[in-house]
């Protein structure tokens, strides 16, 4: 019996990546698969909450305690030991700014590592980047909701009745996921280059905090700012966050409709962040490969 012996010519593929010019995609084409992969991003998304415990009753639950005793520290810190003011209002005040900044924080913070965390992703499948910045933002805008409701009670529990304008919030809500947004696909695209971008980022969003209108009024006037900050008070105004917090704390704490001022300062600062940093990381995602 006679075997017939087949030889297969075996191929070998190697895949060698090298650097990209920095430059645009086609938008029209980027943006369309952006959208037709938008439940990847989505379920990117859930699987980093389930990651995070965030399904259990325990992580559930932190999501809440951990802003609410911080406040109850700066509400230690700021009121008993500073002393003056009336308590109440401030501790709901500090409880409105916590919830809201954290959900900054946590969106900038998570954004900031997406790409680095996502390496086998990237390595492994054709996608557009911009989703992995984007799910960490709405990671934490989940992660933020329970924080609502667990504010409701408290605003109540302190004798401040609900209002309409409460309802206004929701603008500044929208604002400050837009500018989170753009602040993470800045700082995302910043950690491929500078791994130490991860140990200084918890410092600056700790600065960031003190900067902002979380643990001061932000209805504070020029000269009162100048007194508690020096010479350099003046410079709040120019914090982003100063605008999209004040406003926010004004309608949901007090029921007072912001100067114009904050709604229009909230919207040029939410545009000029994403559009800074969608520029910014869609010009440098074809080189992630490899810098990762």
């Amino acid at each position: 019996m006679n075997a017939t012996r087949v030889d297969e010519e075996f191929t070998s593929y190697v895949h060698v990546y090298e650097p990209h010019r920095a430059g645009l995609p086609k938008l029209r084409t980027y943006f369309r698969a952006l959208w037709q992969r938008r439940q990847f991003a989505a379920e990117l998304s859930r699987t980093g909450m389930r990651a995070a415990n965030t399904n259990t009753t325990f992580g559930q639950l932190w999501l809440v305690i951990n802003p609410l005793l911080l406040a109850i520290v700066y509400y230690l810190l700021v009121t008993i030991i500073g002393g003056g003011g009336d308590a109440s209002e401030r501790f709901v005040h500090l409880c409105a700014g916590l919830f809201f900044f954290y959900y900054f924080s946590g969106a900038l913070q998570s954004g900031a590592s997406s790409v680095v965390s996502g390496s086998s992703l990237l390595l492994n499948m054709p996608f557009p980047k911009l989703l992995l910045p984007l799910s960490a933002v709405r990671t934490a805008f989940f992660r933020f909701l329970p924080t609502l409701i667990v504010y409701i009670p408290i605003h109540l529990a302190f004798g401040h009745p609900l209002r309409w304008e409460m309802l206004l919030g929701l603008y500044f809500l929208i604002m400050l996921t837009v500018f989170a947004a753009g602040m993470a696909m800045v700082f995302g695209t910043l950690q491929v280059y500078f791994r130490d971008t991860a140990s200084f980022l918890p410092y600056f969003v700790r600065i960031w905090l003190y900067l902002s209108p979380v643990l001061w009024y932000p209805e504070m006037g020029q000269q009162r700012l100048e007194d508690a900050f020096g010479d350099v008070g003046w410079l709040m105004y120019l914090n982003p966050l100063f605008s999209m917090i004040g406003g926010w704390t004004d309608l949901i704490v007090r029921g007072v409709v912001p100067s114009v001022t904050l709604w229009v300062a909230a919207a040029l600062w939410a545009i000029a962040a994403l559009l800074l940093g969608g520029w910014y990381f869609m010009s440098r995602e074809r080189e992630f490969v490899v810098r990762l």
